[in-house]
């Protein structure tokens, strides 16, 4: 009976791509902390190099809205978390590539990521 329901649950697994998902979540989270500080503590300053603000994350514009009261638009965050975003995926990408040369995830209806074998 034991034997039956690990068979069904890895067939649950398998069948609803559980741990590809949770691959791709752990990946993701462990990645994000690392990533954020290569963002904000290397890639930033560098192109801060060449901007007025000095750092990437400050750039903003600012604008004084019909009330008179001034209203920041932090375009330099954005673009910062959208670097951030990038290369996280980036990484999840490269990781899923190499588990499918090594044949432990599948492609499902052809460009769809697949499940875990």
């Amino acid at each position: 009976m034991t034997s039956s329901f690990i068979n069904e649950f890895v067939k649950f697994l398998k069948t609803f791509g559980i741990i590809g998902l949770a691959l791709a979540l752990v990946i993701g989270q462990v990645s994000s902390s690392l990533v954020s500080s290569l963002v904000d503590d290397i890639i930033n300053p560098l192109v801060g190099l060449f901007l007025p603000a000095g750092n990437l994350n400050d750039l903003s514009i600012m604008t004084v809205n019909i009330f008179g009261a001034l209203s920041v638009f932090k375009i330099g965050h954005l673009i910062s978390e959208i670097i951030n975003f990038v290369i996280i995926v980036l990484v999840i990408f490269a990781v899923y590539k190499v588990l499918s040369r090594f044949h432990i995830v599948s492609e499902k209806d052809g460009d769809k990521l697949g499940s875990i074998k």
